[in-house]
């Protein structure tokens, strides 16, 4: 007997005790005014940062958690910035780290700096893309010029050996334009493709908001890209309940509901040929990783939250150890417990592996268990339910 498709994967060992992302802010200097910036990011690094020493105990803490340790992505503002970075590295790298490095496209993006974070030890990069072309990427960034520094570095990058993961904002500025930031991630190639949904906090905070309809669309054109991409999302946790819908679905020959954005997008990819002639990949299943559950982010000051947009701390690194936060806080307890959740998010037979985002939640109602307000999903509306039992991940 064959064994069940995986439609979306667990991390292999237990949330409540291990992460498996955790990110380190590790300064909010940079030079770029982006739209969206959680960070609300500052020209220069704030005196309170934590040092280089302190920044090897967090890692020291991060290996602490035992294997298979977390994967550490140091971000920012922009790390470059930090003239330790390459230190850094290389001791998270002694540790038995896997680094990655989340740089902003400014001038300090050049080929040689990415040599010196690969030689250090640094396995992979994540570059933002938020426009497919110069004029809409360089808008929503601030600053003239960083299209081009973005597209260079990309391309530096995986002559280097680094694997490249892409970014991209789904916000009102980037909506229309998805089928062509897909173009373009298709082809200059990368190891993943990642569509955050925003989530209003620091200055993203100030953009127009999107609809439930129009993220449920957003949602639905990604995984198609997952055809020819692999594709993932970020803060757009009911991607999940797409991919499992998605495939019960297509095995009883039917199209999912959606709306006018999605035939837009399916319409302007069939002029681009973004489906046509490309061997199919073989789709990448979703990772089942939520705030405070497999994921931690550490901010410039050491404060740790759930998620970088999500701005509760559950303490700070300088006087708790990470892996008690993690494990017995109140806060990432709270956030493990799907029974807890609130309105739709806690009557829907996807919370389980969905939950929606607890940083949406409270970023646009005040309360970090209430209802995800950018999903457009009924619970118990899916025709197919007994079908999806089969699918769901084991708990």
């Amino acid at each position: 007997m064959n064994a069940p498709r995986v439609v979306v994967r667990r991390p292999r060992h237990a949330v409540g005790e291990r992460p498996f992302l955790v990110i380190w802010e590790s300064t909010r200097a940079c030079p770029l005014a982006c739209l969206h910036c959680r960070a609300e990011a500052q020209p220069r690094r704030h005196p309170d940062e934590l040092n280089g020493a302190e920044a090897r105990r967090l890692m020291d803490q991060i290996a602490a958690f035992g294997t298979p340790h977390p994967l550490f992505v140091i971000t920012g503002g922009d790390p470059f910035q930090r003239p330790d970075l390459d230190d850094l590295i290389a001791y998270g790298t002694a540790l038995g780290l896997r680094v990655a490095v989340s740089p902003s496209g400014t001038p300090t993006l050049t080929r040689d700096s990415l040599a010196r974070v690969r030689d250090a030890g640094a396995v992979a990069l994540s570059l933002s893309l938020d426009g497919s072309t110069a004029e809409r990427h360089d808008a929503f960034r601030g600053v003239p010029g960083v299209y081009d520094l973005t597209l260079n570095a990309w391309r530096a990058a995986r002559e280097l050996g680094l694997k490249v993961q892409i970014n991209t904002t789904v916000t009102r500025h980037s909506l229309h334009d998805l089928a062509d930031l897909a173009a373009v991630v298709r082809r200059e190639g990368a190891m993943l493709w990642s569509g955050f949904v925003l989530v209003p906090t620091g200055r993203g905070g100030q953009l127009r908001s999107l609809s439930a309809t129009e993220v449920e669309d957003a949602l639905h054109f990604l995984y198609d890209t997952g055809a020819v991409l692999a594709t993932k999302t970020t803060e757009g946790h009911h991607f999940r309940r797409i991919v499992l819908q998605r495939t019960v679905l297509e095995r009883h020959g039917e199209r999912p509901a959606t709306g006018p954005l999605y035939a837009a997008l399916r319409g302007r990819a069939a002029e681009l040929g973004l489906f046509d002639g490309a061997r199919r990949a073989v789709r990448r299943p979703p990772l089942d990783v939520s705030s405070g559950r497999g994921f931690v982010f550490v901010s410039h000051t050491g404060d740790v939250h759930p998620s970088g947009f999500l701005p509760l701390s559950a303490g700070n690194v300088r006087n708790h150890s990470l892996p008690d936060i993690y494990r017995t806080s109140a806060l990432f307890t709270t956030l493990r417990d799907p029974s807890l959740l609130e309105g739709r998010c806690g009557a829907c037979e996807f919370r389980t592996v969905c939950g929606g985002s607890r940083s949406r939640a409270y970023g646009l109602t005040g309360r970090v268990l209430a209802p995800d307000p950018w999903c457009a999903y009924e619970p118990g509306s899916f025709p197919y339910g007994e079908e999806l039992k089969h699918l769901l991940p084991q708990q």
